[in-house]
């Protein structure tokens, strides 16, 4: 099993800039591919990022591809997501998750663990 911890969050004006971190402790981090996915308020959960399992491949939702930048640091079981160029509707509970397959996915149904979130708030 692995546990996530989000860190980063916070209030910003849109066109700003924002670093989320996910740590991630237990078994090898590297065994997994990890995703961001969010949550506004009153919707669904979405997906946002996925990274491979090596950080060779990355995968983006439309809303977010040229913005957001997933990236890992295997040595020290790391997870982040550079979001740039905010906008209102980027303002969500923010998640860290992780899929013990080799496949990345957009799907928040195939990741089995996940963190306790952390708010993004993007004010106009």
């Amino acid at each position: 099993q692995v546990q996530l911890v989000e860190s980063g969050g916070g209030s910003v004006q849109a066109g700003g800039s924002l670093r989320l971190s996910c740590a991630a402790s237990g078994r090898t981090f590297s065994s997994y591919v990890m995703g961001w996915f969010r949550q506004a308020p009153g919707k669904e959960r979405e997906f946002a990022a996925a990274i491979s399992r090596s950080g060779g491949f990355t995968y983006y939702a439309g809303s977010v591809k040229g913005r957001f930048t997933i990236s890992r640091d295997n040595a020290k079981s790391t997870v982040s997501l550079q979001m740039n160029s905010l906008k209102p509707e980027d303002t969500a509970v923010y998640y860290c998750a992780a899929r013990d397959y080799s496949g990345v996915s957009y799907n928040q149904y195939e990741y089995g663990y996940w963190g306790q979130g952390t708010q993004v708030t993007v004010s106009s």
